[in-house]
Order: structure tokens, then C-alpha cells, then sequence
């Protein structure tokens, strides 16, 4: 018996503009790191945000990871990091010897929790975390699946006890939140153009600051650190994290088609909402007001109670023997083996939401009668 075609969670989608930058890469010869496309792919990433600064790197765990060296994260600091996300968001304050403190999430956004922020910061600041009296170093919040975090009171607690915060917007580019871009809010915001991601640049991502010494120190630290010399002297430790100019070339191609991207993206969510919105038992995740997503993927929360005990991960087998990829919502991460003795805050929030959370297939190539076949398939078992 064959399988039916593959149905992708978010496959890359190319435009028409990709290859003509590609193209003219490999005519110029700009196939080594950095070069024109590298130039103009940031001067299109800050158009659009609105960020003063970009700088393009090879992935958004390298933004991270500069942001933190950037903010002079050491040994031992403590790093406020929401808890649900994937593991890029948190690595990188291990891989500087730093403590990450873990945050659940509000039942809104799905996203950092300002209660339990400001219980995490008054803890390390009182030294129940460490043992000693320790300001946090930072506060990462995620925008997570494209919805925008509760950014006026996460900024608001961040001014309030002097914390910089990096925002972590690597599944929210062309996500607002009172029409202000998601990763302009912090100190710092990180972008993401992994393959799955809104737009891709096969692999990928970018640091956006208003602060200019903070992306010319990203440039500085991505390009090796090398000093201003005839020869290669080095003063600091650097990281090989810059974007070709091969890579940035698709980016700005992506750039052209990025607004239809999101539009697709939200017609996926609506889509699925009028299909299974009356189904009992099913849920999704709707926007606050004055919130916009850019619904990078749309995501169902499945009570069993009202399922007649069918849950999430029933639902994804079912969906798997029609050749249908979906995934469980991220498991969060206080409950990684890697990260099981960290610190966490909140109230299990992130943990249901896991439990009971399902990603339906959302790229913004996908086809009406795609779209049709998952609903067909979801419906067959759940009415």
C-alpha cells in the first residue's frame, strides 16, 4: 500500500526572486562570507521592523549566544529564560557557564509569564536561587509559534529591576504587537530563517538592536574578532557566525514575498478554526487585542474530558498514517533531561499545554486541497 504525498509541518517556499540574488552571487563571485547581499538583506530586515540595526549570522542560536557574550554573561550568572521553547533558546546560556532559570507561561500568549518573572527576579535577588544575592544577567522571552509575548509587562519588570532583555522572536518575524515589530521591544531581538521558519535562507538568522555599538561589537565577535591589523591579530575570542552572501541573496528574495507569507499563514489558522471550531474538546489560540501573529504554525489544544478520551498524540498517529506531519507543542524545557536540575518557576502551565497541545501543518505552500485532506482526516476521528 503506498502512502498518500507527504504533508509537511512548514516546508521552505521559494519565491520568484531567490535565484536571480543567488545568481548574481555566483556571477560577481560573492560566494564567501559577507559581500552586497549580506549588506542589503540587514538594510531589509531593519526596513521592516523598524530596528535601527541588523546583523545577519548563520543562525539564531549564534544570535543568542552573541547577545548574551554582548551583555558580558559569565560563570555562574543567572539568565531568566521562558520555558517553553525549543532548546536554542536556552543552550546558549549554558554554553557560557551561565545558570538558565527557567519561567512558565500565561494561559494569553502561551508565552513568559510576568508573575512568575517577577517571582524568579526577587528570588535570585534575595538568593533563593543561588544561594547568593545575584541580579539576573538577562531575561529571554519567546514569541512563541509567531504570537507576540506580553512585551509591555515583561519590559515594564525589566526596567523596573534593570535587567536587559533579549528578545527571542526567531518564529515572530512580521508579528506585532500594537503594531510595533516583535524583536524591536528588548535590548536586543533575535530572528531565526531556518528552514521551517516564515522565510528561510536555507539556514540562518539575525541580531536586531536601536543600539549601534551593540551590532558593530555582533559583527566584531561574528567575524572572528578580528582586529583592525595587515595581518590576523586577535584581542578577544571570536566566532565564525557571519551569513554568506549566498544565503543572504535568498533572504532578500524571501524579504519580496514576506507580507503574502504571513497572509498565507493566517488563512491556514483560519481555515482550520472554521473547519474544527465547533468540535468540543478543541481549542486554539486567539489573539489578544491589539496583538497580530503572524501564525507561523497554528496549534489545537485537545482536552481529552470532551474528546471521548481522544488525545494529542492520538490525533498525530492519526494523522501520520495518512503521511500527515504534526508535532506536540515544545516540551518545555525544566523538563529536559539536560536541564533537569534547573531552576523553574510558575505554576505547570507550559507542562498541559505540552501535554495537550498539538502543531497542525502550516507552511504557506500548502494547498486547499491539502488543507482539505488534514480536515477530512481530523474529522473522521473526532466526529
Amino acid at each position: 500500500m503506498s502512502l498518500s504525498p507527504k504533508i509537511w509541518l512548514s516546508s521552505p517556499h521559494m519565491g520568484p526572486s531567490e535565484i536571480k540574488y543567488v545568481q548574481e552571487a555566483f556571477a560577481t563571485n560573492w560566494i564567501a562570507p559577507l559581500g552586497p547581499h549580506v549588506d542589503g538583506f540587514e538594510k531589509d530586515l531593519e526596513d521592516f521592523t523598524g530596528a535601527k540595526h541588523a546583523a545577519a549570522l548563520s543562525s539564531g542560536t549564534a544570535a543568542i549566544h552573541l547577545a548574551l557574550v554582548i551583555l558580558g554573561v559569565k560563570p555562574g550568572d543567572l539568565v531568566l529564560c521562558q520555558s517553553m521553547t525549543f532548546s536554542a533558546s536556552a543552550n546558549p546560556i549554558s554554553y557560557l557557564g551561565a545558570i538558565p532559570v527557567f519561567i512558565d507561561s500565561e494561559k494569553d500568549t502561551w508565552n513568559m509569564c510576568p508573575q512568575a518573572l517577577e517571582e524568579a527576579i526577587v528570588a535570585c535577588k534575595s538568593g533563593k536561587v543561588s544561594g547568593k544575592a545575584q541580579k539576573p544577567a538577562a531575561i529571554i522571552p519567546v514569541h512563541l509559534y509567531g504570537m507576540p509575548a506580553k512585551m509591555d509587562a515583561i519590559m515594564e519588570l525589566a526596567k523596573k529591576y534593570e535587567v536587559p532583555v533579549i528578545e527571542d522572536a526567531a518564529e515572530a518575524l512580521g508579528s506585532t504587537w500594537h503594531g510595533q515589530a516583535c524583536g524591536t521591544f528588548g535590548d536586543m531581538g533575535v530572528l531565526s530563517f531556518n528552514g521551517n521558519k516564515i522565510i528561510t535562507t536555507s539556514g540562518g538568522g539575525a541580531l536586531l538592536s536601536d543600539k549601534e555599538w551593540m551590532i558593530k561589537k555582533a559583527r566584531f565577535l561574528a567575524t572572528q574578532a578580528r582586529d583592525e591589523a595587515p595581518h590576523y591579530q586577535h584581542s578577544h575570542i571570536g566566532y565564525n557566525y557571519r551569513m554568506s552572501n549566498v544565503l543572504a541573496g535568498i533572504g532578500r528574495g524571501q524579504m519580496e514575498v514576506l507580507k503574502e507569507r504571513v497572509t498565507l499563514r493566517r488563512r491556514n489558522y483560519e481555515f482550520y478554526k472554521n473547519a474544527l471550531g465547533d468540535i468540543s474538546g478543541i481549542s486554539f489560540l486567539e489573539e489578544p487585542n491589539g496583538y497580530f501573529s503572524n501564525r507561523w504554525l497554528t496549534c489545537i489544544l485537545v482536552n481529552p474530558g470532551k474528546t471521548k478520551g481522544i488525545n494529542r498524540e492520538t490525533i498525530r498517529l492519526h494523522l501520520a498514517e495518512d503521511n500527515i506531519e504534526s508535532r506536540p507543542l515544545w516540551k518545555p524545557m525544566h523538563l529536559q533531561p539536560v536541564f533537569m536540575n534547573a531552576p523553574y518557576f510558575g505554576k505547570k502551565l507550559a507542562e498541559s499545554l505540552f501535554d495537550n497541545g498539538l502543531c497542525l501543518p502550516s507552511g504557506s505552500n500548502l494547498t486547499e486541497e491539502n488543507l482539505e485532506r488534514v480536515i477530512s482526516k481530523l474529522k473522521m476521528l473526532l466526529t
